[in-house]
C-alpha cells in the first residue's frame, strides 16, 4: 500500500514566533517554581501602663436601718385619733396616735388632791411636833407624847412622798395617751383603726417607724482579710480604732460601680469560730433614700495601695490550663506566651501583679494572629499617659 506524502506547506513566520513563546513561558514556569512563605502577620502591641492603684476587698452585704422601733400603746383605752399618713416621714416629738384621754387625765386630778391632803397633814403634824417638842424641853410634856407627835410627823412626809409617786404616775399614764415619734423616720401603715380597744392585758403595736437616713450595711470579712486590713492599717500607723477613717463603698445589683460612699462604724471584737468571719458594719448617708433595708449590695473596702502597678487591657489576657497568661513581642518579633498573676480589674484595665515587665510589649489586638513561637510584625501603639495624682486613700492618710 502507498505511504502518504509529507505535507509540503510551509511555516509562517507568525506561527514560529508563537511557538517560541510558548517554549519560553514554559521554560520560564519550570524554573520559578518554588515556595515564598507570607509575611510575618500584623499585631498591635503597647507596653503596660502604670498608674496608683488602691487595692480592695470585694464583699456582698445587706442594708439594716438606722433604727427601727415599733409603735406600742402602753395602757388601755380606746384608740381616739391617728395623726399621720401611712408611710408619711415625721420628725421627732410628732403626735402619731391618741388613745382615751378622761380616764387618765380624771386619774391625775385624784393624785394632785390627794398629794395636797397629805401636804396639809405634814404641815398640822409638823407644827404638832414643834409643840410638843418645846412643851418637853420645859417638862410641860412627856416624852411620850413628844415622841408619838414625831412618829405622827415622819408617818405624815411618807404620806407626801408615796402621794408625789402616785401623781407621777398618774402624768406619766397621761402622757401615754400621746404616742409620740421617737426620732425622725418614716411610719409604716397603722396596725389598729379608730375606735379600737388597745392595751389589753400588755402593750398593743400600732405601727413602726424606721430610720434610714443614715443607713447600715452589714458584711463579713473573712480571718485573713482582716488580718490583711490589719496588716494595712499598722503600715500607715492607724489601728482598728479609727474605724471613721476606713471607707465603705457599695453599689446595687442594677448599678456599675460602688456608687454610694461611707465609713466603717463597728467590727466586731471576735471572729466567729463556727464561720471563720468577722462581722463588720459601714455607716451611709442616705438623705434621697435612694437605699431602703434589707437589700443585697456588693460592698467594696480599701485594704492598701500601689503606687506603680501595671496594668494592661483586660481583653488582652488569655487563660489557659496553667492559668492566665499574655503574649509578649520581643525584640525579634517572636512571640512569648508568659504566664500572669492577676489583681483587680481597673476599668477596662487589669492590674498585673507579676510575671510582667514595664518594658515589655503586649500583643493587644490581633491576638488570634499572634501563635507562641512564631514571629510577627508588631505595630507599636505609644504608651498611655501617666496618670495623675488621684486623692488619697482615707484609710491611708
Amino acid at each position: 500500500m502507498p505511504r502518504a506524502k509529507p505535507s509540503s506547506r510551509p511555516v509562517t513566520p507568525l506561527a514560529g514566533l508563537v511557538a517560541g513563546a510558548l517554549a519560553a513561558l514554559v521554560a520560564g514556569c519550570q524554573e520559578g517554581n518554588q515556595y515564598v512563605p507570607p509575611p510575618p502577620p500584623v499585631v498591635q502591641v503597647a507596653q503596660p501602663a502604670q498608674r496608683p492603684v488602691t487595692r480592695y476587698f470585694e464583699l456582698t452585704g445587706n442594708t439594716k436601718a438606722f433604727a427601727t422601733v415599733d409603735l406600742e400603746a402602753r395602757i388601755q383605752g380606746y384608740l381616739t385619733g391617728i395623726s399621720y399618713t401611712d408611710g408619711a416621714t415625721v420628725t421627732r416629738g410628732t403626735p402619731l396616735f391618741s388613745i382615751q384621754r378622761d380616764t387618765y387625765d380624771a386619774q391625775l386630778q385624784q393624785a394632785q388632791g390627794a398629794l395636797a391632803a397629805q401636804e396639809a397633814a405634814r404641815i398640822n403634824s409638823q407644827a404638832e411636833y414643834q409643840r410638843q417638842a418645846t412643851l418637853g424641853k420645859s417638862e410641860f410634856a412627856s416624852q411620850a407624847r413628844v415622841d408619838d407627835s414625831k412618829s405622827r410627823l415622819d408617818q405624815a412626809i411618807a404620806g407626801v412622798t408615796q402621794a408625789q409617786a402616785n401623781l407621777k404616775q398618774a402624768q406619766i399614764n397621761l402622757g401615754y395617751t400621746q404616742v409620740l415619734a421617737p426620732f425622725d423616720g418614716i411610719v409604716t401603715n397603722h396596725l389598729v383603726d379608730v375606735g379600737a380597744l388597745v392595751g389589753v392585758g400588755g402593750p398593743t403595736k400600732l405601727a413602726t417607724i424606721v430610720q434610714i437616713d443614715p443607713l447600715y450595711v452589714y458584711f463579713n470579712v473573712s480571718e485573713q482579710q482582716v488580718l490583711q486590713v490589719k496588716q494595712a492599717l499598722a503600715a500607715s500607723g492607724s489601728t482598728l480604732g479609727d474605724l471613721a477613717r476606713i471607707p465603705v463603698e457599695i453599689g446595687l445589683q442594677t448599678e456599675t460601680g460602688y456608687p454610694h460612699v461611707g465609713h466603717l462604724d463597728y467590727v466586731s471584737p471576735q471572729v466567729d469560730p463556727s464561720t471563720g468571719t468577722l462581722l463588720a458594719r459601714g455607716r451611709l448617708a442616705n438623705a434621697d433614700r435612694r437605699l431602703v433595708p434589707g437589700l443585697f449590695v456588693r460592698v467594696r473596702v480599701p485594704v492598701g495601695r500601689t503606687e506603680t502597678a501595671l496594668l494592661v487591657r483586660d481583653d488582652a489576657i488569655g487563660t489557659g490550663q496553667q492559668g492566665a497568661y499574655v503574649l509578649v513581642v520581643g525584640d525579634d518579633g517572636t512571640v512569648v506566651q508568659r504566664p500572669v498573676t492577676l489583681g483587680p480589674r481597673e476599668g477596662r484595665d487589669r492590674v498585673v501583679e507579676s510575671g510582667l515587665q514595664p518594658g515589655d510589649w503586649v500583643v493587644t489586638d490581633g491576638i488570634q494572629r499572634a501563635i507562641p513561637g512564631t514571629r510577627v510584625t508588631p505595630v507599636r501603639n505609644p504608651a498611655p499617659p501617666a496618670a495623675g495624682p488621684r486623692p488619697a486613700d482615707p484609710s491611708q492618710r
